[in-house]
C-alpha cells in the first residue's frame, strides 16, 4: 500500500514537471509573431543577437516567462505556508492582505523615492508585508480561520485605500497601476537575478520546515507531543512566507488567490505532508501564473489583459468553493 502511494506521488510530480514544461514552451513560442522548437532552442542555448527572433526570445519571452513561473512559486509556497501554520484552509498572502502590505510601502516608495532601486524595493516590499503580517495576527487570530480571514480582508481593503489615496495625490496612478493588477511584462534579466536566489533559497527552507509544519496543521496538542516548538515553527514559517511574497509582490505587483489554489490541489494530490506538498504547490504555482500570463497575452492581442484578473477567474471560484466547504463543515 505504501509503495502504490509512493509510486503515484511520484507519477503526481512527473506529471507536474512534465506540465510545466510544456507549459513554458508554449508561453515562449506563442505570441504576437510565434517561433519554432528550433529557433527557442537556439535563442537559450546559442544567442545571436543579430537574429531578431532570438532577441525576442531570449531579451523579452524567456525573462518574462521565467519571471512568472518564479514569481508563482513564491506565492505558491507562501500560501502553503501560511495555511500549514495558522490551519486556516483559506489562507493566501492575497486573502489575508500580506501583498496589500508590500505594494502600500511600494506606493510609498514610489511618492518620497521615486529612483528607487529593484534591490531597495524588495527590501522595502518585505518590510511591509512583515509589518502587515504581525499586524493582522494581532488583530485576528491564528487559532480562528474566520477572524484571522475577516482581520485580513480589512486591513488589505484599508491598505488598497490608501495605496489609492497617495496615487491619486502624487499623480502616480499610471505607475501604479501595473501594481494593482500585477503582470510580469516588465520582469528583465536584472530582476531574475534578484528574485530567483531569494525564492529558491527560501523555497529550500520552506521544505526542511515542511515536517514540523505538518505536524502544526494537525493541531497544537499533536505538535507538542512530538516535540515541535509552536512559536518558533510559526516565526519561520511566516517569515519565509513574508520573503516570498514581498519579493514576489516587487517584482509583479499584487496577484491573489495563487497561494490558495495550488496548496489545495497540491493537497489533493499529494496528501496533507507539507514536504511534498510544498514542493507540489511551487510546480502548480508557476504553472498556474505562466499559464494566467500566456492568457492575458492572447485574449486580445496585441493589447494585454491584467495577469491578476485571469487569475482571479479561477480563484475567485475556488474561493466561494473551499469558503462554502468550510461552512458547511463547522
Amino acid at each position: 500500500m505504501a509503495g502504490s502511494k509512493r509510486l503515484i506521488t511520484i507519477v503526481w510530480f512527473v506529471a507536474a514537471l512534465t506540465g510545466l514544461a510544456a507549459t513554458l514552451f508554449i508561453s515562449v513560442s506563442y505570441g504576437a509573431k510565434d517561433v519554432t522548437l528550433e529557433t527557442v532552442w537556439a535563442a537559450v542555448f546559442h544567442y545571436d543577437e543579430q537574429w531578431t527572433t532570438h532577441q525576442v526570445v531570449h531579451d523579452i519571452r524567456l525573462p518574462r516567462v521565467l519571471g512568472a513561473a518564479v514569481t508563482g512559486m513564491a506565492f505558491a509556497i507562501a500560501g502553503a505556508i501560511m495555511q500549514g501554520i495558522t490551519r486556516n484552509p483559506m489562507a493566501d498572502t492575497g486573502i489575508l492582505g500580506v501583498n496589500a502590505g508590500a505594494a502600500f510601502v511600494v506606493a510609498l516608495s514610489f511618492a518620497f523615492i521615486p529612483s528607487v532601486s529593484y534591490s531597495t524595493l524588495i527590501v522595502l516590499a518585505f518590510f511591509g508585508a512583515g509589518l502587515t503580517t504581525i499586524f493582522i495576527m494581532l488583530l485576528g487570530s491564528v487559532h480562528s480561520p474566520l477572524r484571522l480571514t475577516i482581520a485580513g480582508a480589512v486591513v488589505a481593503a484599508i491598505l488598497q485605500s490608501l495605496s489609492t489615496g497617495i496615487a491619486i495625490y502624487f499623480q502616480l496612478s499610471q505607475d501604479l497601476a501595473f501594481w494593482y493588477a500585477g503582470g510580469v511584462g516588465g520582469i528583465g534579466w536584472e530582476h531574475l537575478r534578484l528574485l530567483a536566489p531569494i525564492v529558491f533559497i527560501v523555497a529550500v527552507w520552506a521544505v526542511m520546515l515542511g515536517r514540523p509544519i505538518t505536524f502544526l496543521s494537525l493541531g497544537d496538542d499533536s505538535a507538542v507531543s512530538l516535540g515541535v516548538s509552536l512559536n518558533a515553527v510559526r516565526l519561520q514559517g511566516m517569515t519565509a512566507a513574508v520573503l516570498l511574497a514581498g519579493s514576489a509582490v516587487a517584482v509583479a505587483g499584487s496577484i491573489g488567490f495563487v497561494g490558495l489554489v495550488a496548496p489545495h490541489i497540491a493537497r489533493w494530490l499529494v496528501g496533507i505532508d507539507y514536504r511534498k506538498r510544498i514542493l507540489m504547490s511551487a510546480l502548480l504555482g508557476a504553472t498556474l501564473l505562466v499559464w494566467a500570463d500566456f492568457a492575458s497575452r492572447m485574449v486580445n492581442p496585441p493589447r494585454e489583459f491584467a495577469i491578476g484578473a485571469m487569475v482571479a477567474l479561477v480563484g475567485v471560484p475556488f474561493f466561494l468553493y473551499i469558503a462554502r466547504k468550510e461552512r458547511r463543515e463547522l
